[in-house]
């Protein structure tokens, strides 16, 4: 059971096809705007509503995969220029309180579902957990798909922070506001939660820890075990590669290319790109620069104009794109942070909101790339980036011993392993 957003569910998909080449019966409690687009890759599809369903005339409602989110971010997006600890009261706890919203509300489904199904193993890529799956009598698998810091801990900065590793004044002032913005919500769905069956939440965690196994998407080279372990319970994947997306040929008009001029990949994300101001604003910028650029246009497409140097779509195959590119310039998404990396591509990052702003610090910390500031950025800022990144061949070279070393580790492989693994011992 994914979120409804496009990567958590294009990393149960990647999952899940392994799965179903191994011969398992994999079943998708998607929410319900994603009909018709995963029994097409050999899933069943079990969808849920997590709120009242569109009426039936309103075809649009029904085909928008992932409406559910695309709404919620169109009607918040002015929070994303906030500062992070103002984005607290405003945007996350909000976020928060209509995640739990859509759990509460399709909590009668999902028991419904689970006891047709009556799986073997139940898997999660959420941050508030659906109490039914840990009541249907099989093993329950988190995964872990934003930034690690999803997991708090005293070593490292709080979720959501975007903060340095050592503000550690700026962290004790995040928690505090985390907790006066959060306790509330917090202690409701805990009261919930326990009445559904499931055991008490952890304080101010809104998903459970599996005593089973715990997956999480980040690469060995920018994690933080150093400054947080783990226990056994929690397997890292490197990264979580889909290999279902189309093969993708570059357009001609991106072939020919000067001399000096890089390929450049631009992504938001589907939730990001929705932002069609800010998406002018790159076209312009990156419109006087030398290079050529992919851009993955988004849902506002028809609100803009892309600039000579670029060719885009609404819907990109990104994981086909991303060999081909130099470098990638993204919104911080914990897939296609990740995925950068799988390919052993730079990336400058201008994080929106949620664990974004934690995958910007961390790639500027580590020296994968570099952070801006996503609404004051001038030309400048972002020229010199490009001309730092693009000429910096000690970089490259770590990258692609870094990307060889992820690609050997096959993360979305040793995921079906593990489950698999969890399946084959609740057997015994």
């Amino acid at each position: 059971m994914p979120e409804s957003a496009y990567g958590p569910t294009n990393n149960c998909i990647g999952i899940g096809a392994v799965l179903l080449e191994r011969g398992h019966r994999v079943v998708f409690a998607a929410e319900s705007s994603w009909k018709g687009r995963l029994a097409p890759l050999g899933f069943e599809e079990q969808l849920v509503h997590l709120s009242p369903p569109p009426d039936a005339s309103d075809d649009a409602a029904q085909q928008d995969a992932g409406a559910f989110w695309k709404d919620f971010i169109r009607e918040t997006s002015p929070e994303f220029r906030k500062p992070t600890i103002e984005q607290l009261a405003t945007f996350v706890q909000p976020t928060f309180q209509a995640l739990i919203d859509g759990a509460r509300y399709c909590q009668p489904q999902l028991e419904r579902i689970l006891a047709d199904v009556r799986p073997d193993v139940t898997v999660l890529d959420n941050v508030v957990n659906f109490p039914a799956l840990m009541t249907a009598g099989a093993p329950y698998v988190r995964i872990m798909s934003c930034n690690p810091l999803e997991l708090k801990g005293p070593g490292v900065a709080p979720t959501f922070s975007g903060l340095a590793r050592d503000d550690v004044e700026g962290w004790r002032a995040f928690r505090a506001e985390y907790e006066r913005t959060h306790q509330a919500t917090w202690t409701l769905y805990d009261a919930w939660v326990q009445d559904q069956g499931a055991p008490g939440l952890d304080h101010l965690d809104f998903v459970h820890v599996s005593p089973d196994l715990n997956l999480y998407v980040y690469p060995e080279a920018m994690d933080y075990t150093d400054a947080r372990p783990l226990d056994a319970t929690w397997q890292r994947l490197d990264s979580s590669v889909r290999t279902t997306d189309e093969a993708f040929d570059l357009p001609q008009t991106l072939r020919d290319r000067p001399d000096g001029s890089a390929l450049v990949y631009l992504s938001l994300g589907s939730l990001g790109s929705a932002d069609a101001d800010l998406m002018r604003r790159l076209v312009e910028v990156l419109g006087g620069t030398p290079h050529r650029y992919i851009v993955s246009t988004g849902p506002q497409h028809a609100e803009y104009q892309l600039a000579d140097n670029m060719w885009g779509q609404e819907f990109l195959p990104q994981t086909s794109i991303l060999p081909a590119v130099d470098l990638v310039i993204t919104h911080g998404g914990n897939n296609t942070t990740t995925e950068a990396l799988h390919f052993g591509k730079p990336m400058i990052v201008l994080p929106l909101f949620w664990d974004q702003y934690d995958n910007a610090q961390r790639v500027h910390e580590t020296g994968h790339g570099i952070r801006l500031d996503t609404y004051r950025f001038t030309a400048a800022d972002m020229t010199t980036a490009l001309d730092t990144l693009l000429g910096d061949e000690a970089l490259h070279r770590r990258l692609a011993e870094e990307s060889a070393t992820i690609r050997e580790r096959d993360g979305v492989r040793r995921a079906a392993d593990l489950i698999e693994q969890v399946a084959e011992s609740q057997e015994r």
